[in-house]
């Protein structure tokens, strides 16, 4: 071994032992961020049992890592709230300051946010260990590792697990067994090559073949100095992130832990009164079965035959989600209690629940299987959204079917739906009145999801009821696109076949009702109508309104030719920092809900207008009103209502019913 890496080795062994072996000195040597805390036998918990939150735990002292070697192993465990459903993971980081600011959680495991992810500027390399499957950035499944640098999306990630010395087979390990492990990270500056090795903690050496490799030199992205650290994230469903132990070593075999026994980590902990609902319950059962022990052999005979007699329908075998049991979902929702009903319509209801044993809140909805939309609905919602992972779609945690009812459960999201804010503005409510900048937020994570439902997944989907109350707010103020039980698949390139015309009424793209073909181009109509509401703060269609201002789409051509564009948009957001923006999104709304299906943008392209990469064309109103005379000024309402047929189209949350 060089000089150089042995004196790098033993400034970083005398550090960070210091940091992380036991912590019996002060702790204020040491920076901690969040919700990371010393437990009462000196390890670090990164996390606690609150849901979106982040913890950080930086050392205050840098080392000099850039064209270097190092040789680094820690010991972690993660206990989730939840054996099945696992919530956001950790990392080990190399970053330029003593901390990560703004970094946010979820997703983002306390490493970045939104808006500095992937930037060349971080000058950040992690290797991450992830319990959740993020689609946004690529990962390969719900249990794996990567390194990343400068940003969440992986340059080289594998599934949990080490390959054995002895016959060099692979073997799977889960991150969320609630054993400790451990990982090791060893950089070779002269091969340019950065290994990464998991093992379980009792292994005295890490296994000789690495889990990945990374053949790259790191010192292109680190500064002269770097500090170590660890972050974690919590999501919709909690987590404990341990840190016990971090070192560096040679690869001699010395026990990391006292006298070599591995720590048993305690389980995520139980609320006390779940803990005395435990207590009784069992004192309850053993009372139970030992007066009426004859009797209940015999009912566990029975249940066991009336099990084995109950068989799975096929579409419950293909479908990917957690299948959730009634009892579970029963006491979740307070035995699906009136003053949990969050919302009803055509679908069924809709309440609020709490996971039991858990702080986790989610929206069950409730729908017949013999409804007109509900078994069909039902199985298009798993089908599709089941098997989707997107930050701006609204996460299917799983299903239920009992008896005639049908049951899907979802992330619960705080602050309802879009189609409540557009209400308020509507009424004059001062309350609540959403800024600019969170509008054009909500427009764009709109725009993100539909991108990815229509070319970025590996089938296309088509939504087919793109409205505000479809758009989900959650905590953060973040909208996710939601309510997929109309919604079509079908593979790249293929045609859509002609369906059942179906949506809300108002949001029906034109040449959808002609010709019975939904298409990813009746999404962004649809798209383009919810843009122009959330800009103007008023619906598609005002009785009340004066005869020109009637219908919100010709009011905004009339205006636009009349050079007044900026008075379409709600009078709370009309400032003159906005109006750039705002007439640009005006217009891109019209586009896309224009008539001319072929004038139309596909999503890719008004992602890049919207983000600033490309500009609208200068005679964009000559084109639109060309088109526009070509078509005939109908709006969308009023071919409807020259349909005759009504039989045939399926409407869900009419516009009379919303008193638009």
């Amino acid at each position: 071994m060089s000089p150089e890496l042995k004196i790098l080795q033993i400034q970083v062994l005398v550090l960070l032992l210091t940091l992380f072996s036991c912590a019996y000195n002060s702790h204020g040597k040491y920076i901690l961020e969040g919700s990371a805390v010393y437990n009462s036998k000196s390890y670090i918990i990164l996390t606690n049992t609150t849901k979106h939150s982040y913890g950080q735990v930086f050392n205050n002292v840098p080392l000099p890592f850039k064209n270097r070697s190092f040789n680094v192993n820690f010991f972690f465990a993660i206990i989730t709230e939840h054996k099945q459903l696992a919530s956001h993971g950790m990392a080990f980081v190399l970053s330029p300051t003593s901390g990560l600011p703004g970094a946010s959680s979820d997703q983002y495991l306390g490493l970045f946010n939104k808006t500095n992810n992937g930037n060349t500027s971080n000058h950040v390399i992690a290797i991450e260990l992830d319990i959740h499957k993020d689609d946004e950035f690529g990962d390969i499944d719900d249990n794996h590792v990567g390194i990343n640098i400068n940003g969440l999306t992986s340059v080289v990630s594998a599934s949990a697990g080490y390959y054995d010395d002895k016959d060099g087979n692979f073997n799977k390990l889960s991150l969320i067994s609630g054993k400790v492990m451990r990982l090791s990270i060893a950089y070779s500056q002269p091969d340019k090559q950065l290994n990464v090795t998991l093992c379980p903690a009792d292994f005295i050496l890490p296994p000789k073949k690495p889990l990945m490799s990374l053949n790259r030199d790191l010192s292109q992205y680190l500064l002269e100095d770097a500090y170590t650290g660890f972050t974690a994230s919590t999501g919709s469903m909690r987590a404990l992130h341990y840190m016990l132990i971090l070192h560096t070593d040679d690869g001699a075999q010395l026990p990391p832990f006292e006298f070599g026994r591995v720590p048993i980590i305690p389980p995520y902990p139980k609320e006390a009164s779940h803990r005395t609902r435990t207590i009784l319950a069992v004192f309850l059962t053993l009372a139970v079965l030992a007066a009426f022990f004859a009797s209940g052999i015999g009912s566990v005979f029975y249940l066991r035959h009336k099990k084995v007699k109950e068989v799975l329908e096929e579409w419950e075998i293909q479908c990917g989600p957690h299948r959730f049991s009634y009892k579970e979902l029963y006491n979740a929702t307070k035995g699906f209690s009136e003053k949990q009903l969050l919302g009803k319509g055509g679908f069924g209801q809709v309440y609020k629940g709490t996971l039991p044993g858990s702080d986790a809140d989610i929206a069950v909805k409730r729908t017949s299987h013999d409804s007109r939309q509900g078994m069909s609905e039902f199985l298009a919602e798993i089908s599709t959204i089941g098997r989707l992972r997107h930050p701006n779609l609204v996460r299917l945690l799983g299903y239920c079917k009992h008896k005639d009812n049908l049951y899907l459960c979802y992330d619960f999201m705080p602050n309802g739906s879009l189609n409540k804010y557009i209400n308020r503005m509507n009424t004059n409510e001062s309350q609540e009145r959403l800024t600019w900048e969170q509008r054009l937020k909500i427009i764009k994570d709109v725009a993100c999801a539909l991108l990815h439902l229509h070319q970025e997944w590996v089938q296309v989907i088509i939504h087919r009821d793109i409205k505000p109350a479809n758009v989900l707010i959650d905590h953060e103020m973040n909208a996710r696109l939601g309510d997929f039980g109309l919604a079509r698949l079908y593979d790249p390139g293929f045609d859509p076949q002609t369906s059942k015309i179906a949506g809300t009424f108002g949001y029906i793209a034109p040449e959808f009702i002609r010709t019975g073909k939904a298409t990813t181009s009746t999404d962004v109509y649809a798209f383009g109508l919810v843009m122009l509401e959330v800009v103007c703060g008023r619906r598609l269609i005002e009785r009340r309104a004066a005869e020109n201002e009637e219908v919100l789409v010709d009011w905004i051509l009339e205006i636009w030719e009349n050079g007044k564009l900026f008075d379409a948009a709600d009078e709370s957001i009309r400032q003159e920092q906005n109006m750039m923006e705002i007439e640009l999104v005006l217009k891109l709304g019209v586009l896309c809900s224009h008539q001319a299906e072929s004038i139309r943008p596909d999503m890719s392209v008004v992602m890049r207008i919207l983000n600033g990469v490309l500009q609208l064309p200068e005679d964009l109103l000559d084109v639109i009103m060309e088109e526009r005379l070509k078509k005939r000024p109908e709006t969308s309402v009023q071919v409807l209502l020259d349909v005759n047929s009504f039989a045939t189209l399926t409407f869900t949350n009419s516009f009379v019913s919303h008193g638009r």
